[in-house]
């Protein structure tokens, strides 16, 4: 039983365990190596290590709930889905494109990456091939970047390298976790979306990812 390898656990891993059953929570996805601004390059994330030593653990804990944990070791990533479909947060359009944006550039940078592991971009490159593929016909408002960005940062999806995500030569890392929410298949909808009103701010496309807790 979960609980009885829970109560063997120290009072310092109960707490950790707690945290990162929270974050899980709210963040979706756990990258194992992550943006270290200290070191300017990626580090193992303690966090993932954790979920690893007490993997069965953080299973059996929130299959109760009705959530699945799975852990790709290839791309190092540990994402959360609900067995029932529920709990799924919905993105505005604009965030949307800027996400399907990111997983293309992504699979175009994967293909020359060479002892580099991250996989950079910057929002002037972002805002740049949204234009080119004719989702947009300017540059989107702040208020829009700063919420797109955001929300895809919380999601452990991108890391910003500076914080303001007006500027167009901020620095983006995009973790492999954009491969779990834009699939090979969905990429076929950016064109979809490309043919809609991009600035219709009341239309909104649901993605696998749980709402978040504010």
């Amino acid at each position: 039983m979960w609980l009885d390898e829970y109560e063997q656990l120290t009072h310092t891993e109960k707490e950790e365990f707690i945290r990162i059953a929270n974050q899980l929570l709210s963040r979706t996805f756990i990258v194992r190596d992550r943006y270290s601004s200290k070191d300017k390059c990626l580090k193992l994330n303690p966090d993932y290590r954790f979920i690893e030593r007490h993997l069965e653990l953080f299973r059996q804990y929130l299959r109760l709930s009705g959530w699945e944990l799975q852990k790709d070791n290839n791309y190092g990533v540990i994402a959360l889905y609900n067995r029932f479909d529920l709990n799924r947060a919905r993105l505005d359009k604009r965030t949307t494109l800027i996400l399907y944006v990111l997983r293309l550039i992504y699979e175009e940078k994967r293909e020359k990456l060479s002892l580099k592991r991250e996989i950079t971009t910057s929002v002037g490159e972002v805002v740049e091939k949204m234009i080119n593929l004719g989702l947009i016909d300017k540059k989107p408002p702040n208020r829009d970047l700063l919420n797109a960005f955001g929300a895809l940062s919380r999601y452990q999806i991108i890391e910003r390298l500076e914080s303001d995500v007006t500027q167009p030569e901020t620095g983006i890392i995009i973790y492999p976790s954009i491969l779990f929410v834009v699939t090979n298949e969905k990429i076929s909808e950016i064109y979809e979306l490309a043919g809609a009103d991009a600035n219709d701010e009341e239309e909104n496309t649901e993605e696998i990812l749980p709402e978040a807790e504010e």
